[in-house]
């Protein structure tokens, strides 16, 4: 585990790209990235890529933002977990999350019911199952009858519970390791971080903040494509209620309304533009930069890019170059917490 408090992450596979590429990836820890996470929706899974930077490259920490509790079982994912977490000794982070209907029961079959209390039962067990003893607990969403690890992590990974809403954040202060964040501007961190800290007993835990980002100034081309993107998203409804509870109901209402009408292309012409530019860091690498700042300063711990393919222009590798942290990064990094791995 690195002593070390500041953390620059990037999430791979990006815009597109499967197992990353390893010459790239050899590039992070020299632009300033310390951390490697994957997420896992539609693209890649997000196990493969991090198996793969575990074994080539040791210098970076490694994290899952996110990996749903419902899509796989709690031991197979307690399985999983602790093989990434033997790859990468200290490196490895375990992020989950409920995920969306969308991904759980639209795309996978599986009752999406209850997201809350899956979650809850899902940490619970693996830290139960990390520890190696034999788990024989019925929690209120499932029953492990008899399930010991063969392989118990040399360090047990931490679990970071993504999270949007109050129920979900208070998990993450009471029972997870940290929380992931996504979908919020920096103006909106402090509110969420307040309800995780007071849950965990006054504690500051870790922050991943997911952050969508392009570094680019054509405005024009980089809105319009975001803007698909950010109603997309918006229109499913755990994110339509987050947003709401975040505040965005009013800029919001025009695009929901002509979505559930059945007009997308209208509903993504609805968002307003500076709902797109508080949830999408665009515009210069030094501008960019200075946003994802703005994230740090209010309380982000882990700042996670995610580099977006909004201009056609831009190559998604050269973006993270363009997006490494300046040596003032380093030197002032943002809120102190207890440090994680990835």
């Amino acid at each position: 585990m690195s002593d070390d408090p500041f953390h620059h992450g990037v999430l791979i596979p990006s815009a597109g790209h499967g197992v990353p590429d390893r010459e790239a990836v050899a590039e992070l820890a020299g632009l300033g990235f310390t951390d490697v996470w994957a997420a896992e929706s539609d693209r890649g899974d997000a196990i493969t890529p991090l198996a793969a930077v575990a074994a080539t490259h040791p210098g970076l920490n490694i994290g899952t933002a996110i990996v749903s509790a419902f899509t796989r079982g709690p031991a197979t994912l307690a399985q999983t977990a602790a093989s990434l977490a033997q790859m990468a000794p200290g490196r490895f982070s375990l992020g989950i999350g409920s995920s969306s209907n969308v991904v759980v029961q639209g795309w996978n079959g599986i009752a999406f019911e209850r997201s809350y209390y899956r979650m809850r039962d899902m940490v619970r067990f693996l830290k139960d199952a990390f520890t190696g003893e034999k788990v024989t607990r019925e929690f209120e969403t499932f029953e492990s009858r008899g399930f010991r690890l063969g392989i118990v992590p040399e360090q047990t990974p931490p679990i970071y519970v993504a999270a949007l809403r109050e129920g979900m954040l208070r998990l993450a202060g009471r029972e997870g390791d940290g929380v992931i964040l996504n979908w919020l501007a920096a103006k909106d961190v402090p509110r969420v971080t307040e309800i995780v800290r007071t849950a965990a007993g006054g504690v500051a835990k870790p922050a991943v903040g997911v952050i969508f980002v392009c570094p680019s100034e054509n405005t024009t081309v980089v809105r319009e494509a975001a803007r698909r993107f950010v109603t997309t998203y918006a229109n499913v409804p755990v994110y339509a209620e987050y947003q709401r509870w975040l505040g965005r109901a009013a800029d919001l209402e025009e695009t929901w309304a002509l979505w559930s009408g059945g007009n997308r292309a209208a509903a993504a012409a609805a968002v307003p533009d500076h709902v797109v530019d508080e949830l999408i860091v665009h515009g210069s690498p030094e501008e960019c930069r200075g946003r994802i700042e703005e994230y740090r300063q209010a309380g982000i711990t882990h700042p996670a890019l995610m580099v977006m393919p909004f201009d056609p222009e831009l190559d998604s590798w050269e973006a993270i170059r363009l997006l490494g942290p300046s040596p003032r990064d380093r030197a002032e990094p943002g809120p102190s917490s207890r440090t994680g791995t990835a």
